[in-house]
């Protein structure tokens, strides 16, 4: 699957919608690094958005190989999603046009105001520009929110909250904590590792 850039904007962040975060004040870089560095997050690529009608899935949250992270909004009733995801590289007209879009086929770049719309059969992205950094906004795997709505999110972008910095980072951390996958108490302690299923009565 192609990688996938992400619309990347000064300290921006990926918004969670808690209550009264559109007036909190944002996390300071030093508050950032705290909480993400040690989860192999740059903390100047932890961004987050605000979607009319789309909740973020604390559980799509996850570290990128390039330091980045990546996150998926959510609409409810629907199946729409929206994916964020930083990129410390910035796009330039060349690289718009040589990345493949996330869902395959060379992307048509178009300049739309402070962002790059990607677009191809019927795909959108959005990539935003700045800093050293790329936010890409995406239709999520199954490519369903409408372009206004991946317009909204890329228009969105901003610095997270101290609050919205530990929700989005919440199973992150947990990941970490734990030190590895969860340890199952079904596995025997010799041979191939096959679940221990002792049949019933019956088989």
């Amino acid at each position: 699957m192609p990688r996938r850039l992400l619309l990347a904007l000064p300290a921006v962040v990926l918004a969670i919608g808690l209550s009264g975060c559109a007036t909190a004040a944002a996390a300071t870089t030093a508050e950032i690094t705290e909480r993400v560095s040690h989860l192999g997050v740059d903390p100047a690529l932890v961004v987050t958005t605000t979607i009319e009608g789309y909740d973020l899935a604390p559980q799509s949250v996850n570290e990128t190989d390039e330091g980045g992270m990546t996150a998926t909004w959510a609409k409810p009733g629907t199946g729409d999603m929206v994916t964020v995801r930083t990129d410390p590289v910035e796009m330039d007209a060349a690289a718009c046009a040589a990345q493949q879009l996330w869902g395959g086929g060379e992307a048509t770049c178009v300049r739309d105001g402070a962002t790059w719309h990607r677009s191809s059969g019927g795909i959108d992205e959005y990539a935003v520009v700045g800093d050293g950094r790329t936010v890409l906004v995406v239709g999520g795997d199954g490519f369903g929110a409408p372009r206004e709505d991946l317009r909204e999110a890329a228009a969105g972008l901003r610095a997270p909250t101290v609050a919205e910095v530990d929700r989005m980072f919440a199973e992150v951390q947990r990941r970490y904590d734990r030190g590895g996958p969860v340890e199952r108490g079904d596995l025997p302690k010799d041979g191939d590792g096959a679940p221990i299923d002792p049949g019933g009565e019956g088989g």
